[in-house]
């Protein structure tokens, strides 16, 4: 629990209903503490004192480290101590999260999205996925499996018509920046299984971040023989030529890409003629490629 010093950067936080409720000094809200990753925002550490910054409008409370030019000082806050239960022990989203599924013995369809870098159009990517299915009649479903806590990308895949969404949050971390690979695989694994549990023909994970994030770099390696495919979101050919290579030499099953790149014909044709793959736009995944990617096949790397 923390008192708002000074309004910055965030001037809303999202409340328990995922509305972004205005911030005032010495308003009185509720955080998890947490470390942040955005090459395009806040890199930020776990506070170590009263001193502390919001690093999400999701509310996860850390100290800033570097920022990116585009952004302004951080909302600053003063921690006034943890929530504590009945008995007095401090409260974490450890004491809410999901017990780990049991393995599922039948595995829905299994697509991954993972981007050549923030901001590449991941969630987008994964939301059409959703969309695509549902208009196909499947039981759709999607998972974020790191990142910063927000209720944003829950949103995007709820609207696009998700019949359940877990993601790291469900698991007990508030920020998945600095947790061991170990954790955060059995997390890739235990949403797929929740989903799967929870009735889902067909499930889009997503993966936060860049390729080149030591995350997300590590958990690329347990991609083959878990992901059906990998939808790789890019904002030029450039990132996508590098992005494939990268995927290819993992053993990883990419089979198209996606992202900003799309919204350039000239950019996605000079895409398609140096890898070799498919490029869909997010209204191409909503209208039926999202169904053909749960078909099998091979990745191509001209």
């Amino acid at each position: 629990m923390s008192s708002v010093k000074r309004v910055g950067e965030h001037e809303s936080l999202e409340n328990a209903h995922g509305r972004r409720a205005r911030l005032y000094p010495r308003d009185i809200v509720v955080g998890a503490c947490g470390n942040r990753y955005a090459t395009e925002f806040y890199e930020g550490y776990l506070p170590r004192g009263t001193a502390a910054h919001l690093l999400t409008a999701g509310g996860v409370v850390g100290v800033v480290a570097s920022a990116h030019a585009r952004h302004g000082p951080p909302t600053e806050l003063s921690v006034i101590g943890p929530l504590t239960d009945p008995a007095g022990a401090a409260l974490s989203l450890e004491n809410l999260s999901l017990r780990a599924p049991p393995p599922t013995r039948s595995p829905p369809a299994t697509v991954v999205v993972v981007g050549s870098s923030m901001s590449a159009g991941k969630t987008t990517t994964a939301a059409s996925l959703v969309n695509g299915w549902t208009r196909a009649g499947l039981t759709a479903a999607a998972g974020k499996v790191t990142g910063s806590g927000s209720g944003k990308d829950r949103w995007m895949y709820e609207d696009a018509g998700a019949s359940a969404v877990v993601d790291f949050l469900d698991f007990g971390m508030p920020s998945t920046f600095g947790y061991p690979i170990e954790r955060l695989h059995a997390t890739m694994i235990g949403i797929r299984d929740e989903l799967a549990r929870r009735g889902s023909d067909a499930v889009v994970l997503e993966l936060a971040d860049g390729l080149l994030q030591a995350d997300t770099a590590a958990l690329l390696a347990f991609l083959p023989g878990f992901a059906d495919a990998v939808v790789l979101a890019v904002r030029d050919a450039l990132s996508a030529v590098a992005g494939v290579r990268i995927l290819h030499d993992l053993g990883a099953p990419v089979r198209a890409i996606s992202g900003l790149v799309t919204a350039s014909p000239l950019a996605s044709r000079e895409a398609v003629a140096a890898t070799g793959l498919d490029v869909l736009s997010p209204a191409a995944l909503a209208n039926g490629a999202a169904v053909e990617l749960l078909s099998p096949g091979e990745a191509v790397l001209a």
